[in-house]
């Protein structure tokens, strides 16, 4: 971990790429918990519509709290594929890339652990749960900076859909034990099977856990089509040809993912091939929609309070998971909001804490303390 200070945004830094992160960010350290909080308590359809949108389902099925990491996953990709080439740019070489990206990858796991444990306990490692966010970013991180140093876009891009190809034949031909193949049920999943027999420490699911090994594979796809992205926003194209690229991307990973789900249904906890197309798609159209709103016609202003977020990005996720910034809403606001209807309390202590957090980022920006993992 390394805390950088900064007189200033980095040349070719793309504000729209910290924006948009910070909105990710948002939504995973706070801002989706808010949004759920809303529903029934104005009565007014729409907002019921929203908050239904930030609950993930049972198992197959798709809301937009579903894309929230995987849309990280992806702009972990597209900020990548600029940090690497700046760093080939620079002259340095690719194995001392690879170092530093796999000391990364070591870091974030380690923190991942952490995170998923606490208060861990390092003499019962049967009972540490191995599987978190964290390390999946690190790990598909690591794995698709050395696709990306040796391999071109069209390679990157066939090597990806071979893996989503054979992820799903591998579920489809592949029997778990005393379950027939093709089996995709909570119960009888070839991941499930995987997880319980091969993958240490504990399941979140108790019959697997949607963070473990066998879904891992699947997962990078989205960092390693964050990479290509990221790769065709730098190239010197006009800009709407970048744009009209990009946003043809994102419509044929919808399209293909929708058309893939009739057989491979859209299932986060499995991270099917079909959601990682979908997924990959919207964030496509996500980065041309910020890209296009803020570097090409420069309307900034709105983006600064995403943007606070976005340059510490991981900080805010350990910081909402180490402190306690609900009770300091309510040590804080209670005296306010406990004047309204008692079902308003919750939703008003949620929006206190998510000021808090931006504070506490916002007083990081102002002195330019930006944390690198």
């Amino acid at each position: 971990m390394k805390t950088t200070f900064q007189s200033g945004a980095s040349q070719g830094r793309l504000a729209s790429l910290d924006a948009l992160r910070g909105f990710d960010m948002l939504m995973i350290s706070g801002g989706g918990a808010f949004l759920s909080l809303m529903g029934g308590k104005t009565n007014i359809a729409f907002i019921d519509a929203v908050a239904a949108q930030f609950h993930h389902p049972d198992w197959n099925g798709f809301t937009f709290y579903d894309f929230i990491f995987p849309l990280f996953l992806f702009m972990a990709g597209t900020s990548l594929s600029f940090s690497l080439r700046s760093g080939l740019a620079k002259g340095i070489s690719k194995a001392d890339l690879a170092k530093k990206v796999f000391k990364r990858m070591l870091i974030l796991f380690f923190f991942g652990i952490l995170d998923k444990n606490a208060p861990l306990d390092i003499f019962d490692p049967a009972h540490i749960r191995y599987g978190t966010v964290l390390g999946r970013i690190g790990i598909a991180t690591f794995i698709a900076a050395l696709l990306y140093m040796n391999f071109s876009w069209k390679q990157m891009l066939f090597i990806a859909a071979g893996i989503l190809i054979l992820y799903f034949a591998a579920l489809m031909l592949i029997p778990a034990p005393g379950f027939s193949a093709g089996d995709l049920t909570f119960e009888g999943n070839l991941v499930g099977w995987l997880d319980r027999n091969f993958m240490p420490g504990r399941l979140k699911q108790t019959t697997y856990d949607e963070l473990a090994m066998t879904t891992q594979l699947s997962a990078t796809c989205l960092t390693i089509f964050g990479c290509l992205a990221g790769d065709l926003l730098q190239k010197r194209l006009p800009v709407n040809k970048k744009l009209s690229q990009l946003a043809l991307m994102g419509i044929v990973g919808i399209g293909v993912g929708l058309l893939w789900s009739l057989g491979f249904p859209l299932n986060k906890h499995l991270w099917s091939s079909s959601f990682i197309l979908v997924t990959a798609g919207m964030s496509c159209l996500l980065v041309v929609l910020f890209y296009w709103v803020i570097d090409v016609k420069k309307y900034t202003r709105w983006a600064f309070f995403f943007k606070v977020i976005g340059m510490n990005s991981l900080v805010i996720y350990l910081l909402c998971r180490f402190v306690d910034f609900g009770k300091s809403s309510q040590l804080l606001f209670a005296g306010l909001y406990n004047h309204l209807p008692e079902k308003w309390h919750e939703v008003f202590n949620a929006l206190g804490g998510l000021a808090l957090v931006w504070l506490v980022l916002y007083v990081m920006y102002r002195h330019k303390i930006f944390v690198k993992f």
